[in-house]
């Protein structure tokens, strides 16, 4: 069953590659906070890092004007998560969050395969934002599609 607005996030822990790697858990990320986070299927796919995640970038600052945290979501181990921020220039504060076996995407009712592409079972595109870890708005994008999910629909939406 896939998550609903006004639902509580399920708890799951995220690999960050910060000092090594280190769990962040549900709570870390979302308790007492005001949190966008945003799911793309896969670091340094081509939509995912020429839209996606520069959209949050060049929006960063205007979700932290609001009070808001930004997090980015991938089925990807927590290295290649920090090599992504590296290579796209993620800002210091924007969570890079490695959902690395998709057990929180699966938890969310969220996952796709994507194995005829040779990705294995991966997150669909979607962003939601969640206040105290209840969700307030989803976007969840169509197969191949990227409009509901970006910064600019997000800030837009909340």
């Amino acid at each position: 069953m896939t998550i609903q607005v006004g639902d509580k996030l399920p708890s799951a822990t995220f690999a960050v590659l910060h000092d090594g790697v280190q769990q962040l858990t549900t709570d870390d990320v979302f308790k007492g906070k005001k949190v966008v986070l945003f799911a793309v299927p896969g670091a340094f796919t081509p939509t995912c890092s020429e839209r996606h995640l520069p959209g949050y970038i060049e929006h960063y600052e205007d979700f932290k004007k609001r009070g808001i945290d930004v997090a980015c979501m991938a089925v990807n181990d927590a290295f290649v998560m920090q090599a992504w921020a590296r290579h796209r220039h993620v800002p210091d504060g924007m969570l890079m969050l490695a959902d690395g076996n998709g057990d929180f995407a699966k938890a969310l009712g969220l996952e796709t395969d994507a194995s005829k592409y040779g990705m294995g079972m991966r997150s669909k595109r979607f962003a939601l934002y969640a206040e105290d870890g209840v969700v307030k708005v989803l976007h969840v994008e169509a197969p191949g599609e990227f409009r509901v999910s970006s910064a600019e629909a997000m800030l837009a939406g909340i």
